[in-house]
């Protein structure tokens, strides 16, 4: 069997050794209820802090703005429902957009069915939203917002602080799903001009079940979940301290070395691309570099399937930009959005890579990759 290569980072990450370290002497050593009065209890709220801290500095917040929950869906369900349901006496019109992620699409049409009226924006061609399409959406009475800044399929970057400041001169609550961006580019919630921002941590190489939510100072929202008053009343339930002290330690490693992984992902990803058009004249590149991640490289070969594509391809783990179902092929909602010609869409593979992806592996994959869209184009 050939050597397995992963390129499917914008679905998971595995975990670092230094976050495995971290988590295991937590549940070793810090294994107290961060809410008890006495000594076992304090110093797990205490690693808890160093913690939220560390998730806070990777965005440019403050620690007291991060709330901890169980990942990028509860985040994202939080910030919008919480807010909304908070700023209802303002308003009932709200804005996001159709490629966002189910977890921020589908508490939109939750809300619909509560009687909320939703404008859903397109993206322009080249996947990115046009912040003058969001700003002649607003009426009188607008009160949220919330656009993605990275798209998990296309790595399309969205204008955020364009966007974040028609928000804040509408008097708008602005949201964004961070999950795709964090780690991979530089994020501060200042000049993005954000209210809300969503974390996941299985994006960053830590576990599963965690993520966190920034909440700007002065922003309210509203309980989804019923219990005690932990993480300032917002997040009942007693805080997983190791998976947050993972979380914590995934922020801290990554911090400074954003700029630095970033620009050893782009050269990957262009020799990626090089290597792959060499054999393949008419691949379609969805988004243009500038605009895209620095590890997302969504492409497609007119004519073929990308789901055959990648089980030709022995061993090369990516996702495709549509799905078989009973033998019929459903384009994505992204790639629906964007009106891109279901021919093309059909053939769509997304190649996301991550900081222990090297040159070997890009060009052992783009030999498989280009073998199998070989085979396949003589059947």
């Amino acid at each position: 069997m050939p050597k397995e290569i992963y390129l499917d980072y914008n679905a998971t990450t595995p975990v670092l050794q230094e976050v495995i370290g971290v988590i295991e002497d937590t549940l070793e050593n810090f294994w107290g209820n961060p809410s008890s009065a006495h000594r076992i209890g304090k110093t797990a709220k205490d690693v808890l802090e160093q913690a939220r801290l560390q998730v806070a500095n990777i965005i440019g917040a403050k620690s007291n703005e991060i709330i901890f929950t169980s990942g990028g869906t509860e985040s994202n369900n939080l910030a919008i429902i919480g807010a909304v349901r908070k700023y209802a006496h303002r308003g009932k019109h709200l804005i996001t957009t159709r490629i966002e992620h189910p977890s921020v699409l589908n508490p939109f049409i939750y809300l619909m069915e509560q009687g909320f009226e939703v404008d859903f924006i397109s993206p322009k061609e080249d996947g990115t939203i046009d912040p003058k399409d969001i700003e002649s959406a607003i009426k009188r009475d607008t009160i949220f917002c919330s656009v993605m800044l990275a798209n998990n399929e296309t790595g399309a970057i969205q204008p955020i602080s364009q966007i974040g400041k028609i928000c804040k001169k509408h008097n708008i609550i602005f949201h964004t799903d961070a999950a795709q961006a964090v780690g991979k580019i530089q994020v501060d919630v200042e000049k993005l001009e954000v209210d809300l921002l969503t974390i996941a941590g299985h994006k960053i190489y830590a576990p599963k079940g965690i993520g966190a939510l920034f909440v700007k100072e002065g922003v309210q929202l509203e309980s989804i979940l019923f219990g005690a008053g932990q993480e300032n009343g917002l997040r009942p339930g007693t805080e997983p301290v190791p998976l947050a002290c993972g979380l914590g330690e995934a922020c801290r490693f990554l911090k400074d070395k954003v700029s630095a992984f970033s620009n050893k992902l782009t050269e990957l990803k262009q020799l990626l691309f090089e290597l792959l058009k060499k054999e393949n004249k008419d691949i379609v590149k969805f988004v243009p570099d500038e605009l895209s991640l620095p590890n997302t490289l969504f492409v497609a070969i007119p004519g073929t399937i990308g789901a055959q594509v990648l089980e030709k391809a022995k061993g090369v783990f990516a996702s495709t930009g549509a799905a078989c179902h009973d033998r019929s092929i459903k384009v994505s909602h992204v790639l629906s959005a964007m009106n891109v010609d279901e021919h093309i869409a059909k053939g769509a593979i997304r190649l996301s890579l991550g900081i222990l992806t090297n040159e070997k592996e890009i060009r052992d994959a783009a030999q498989r990759l280009n073998m199998a869209i070989k085979e396949l184009n003589k059947t």
